[in-house]
């Protein structure tokens, strides 16, 4: 079973940037699809990013493409998630996750890491 770890986290002013860590427990964190999601306030959890085995395909949701970039190392057993242009409502609870295929719906994904709050000002 793969534990995962986000760190990363924080408060920032809008325009900011932060970057995610996803640390992974075991060496086989080369065999899964990994992703990212996020869960806003009042809201259901959501795909924000998707990278493939090897690293040279990636997905990204609609509101943060151009602004997120997913990446993994996977020597290290982590992935990240640079995160620029930062905007309120990317405010929330990010969460990553692993997966045996390719795919950007959350119920495909089998492990979950404890989520990492988050937060934009205006």
């Amino acid at each position: 079973q793969v534990q995962l770890l986000e760190s990363g986290g924080g408060l920032v002013q809008a325009g900011a940037s932060l970057r995610l860590s996803c640390a992974a427990s075991e060496r086989t964190f080369g065999n899964y699809i990994m992703g990212w999601f996020r869960q806003a306030p009042g809201k259901e959890r959501e795909f924000v990013a998707v990278i493939n085995l090897n690293g040279r395909v990636t997905s990204y949701a609609g509101p943060v493409k151009g602004r997120f970039t997913i990446s993994r190392d996977n020597a290290e057993n982590t992935m990240y998630l640079q995160m620029n242009s930062l905007k309120p409502e990317d405010t929330g609870v990010y969460y990553c996750a692993a997966a045996t295929f390719y795919t950007i719906s959350l119920r495909q994904y089998n492990y979950w890491g404890q989520g990492t709050q988050v937060t934009v000002s205006s």
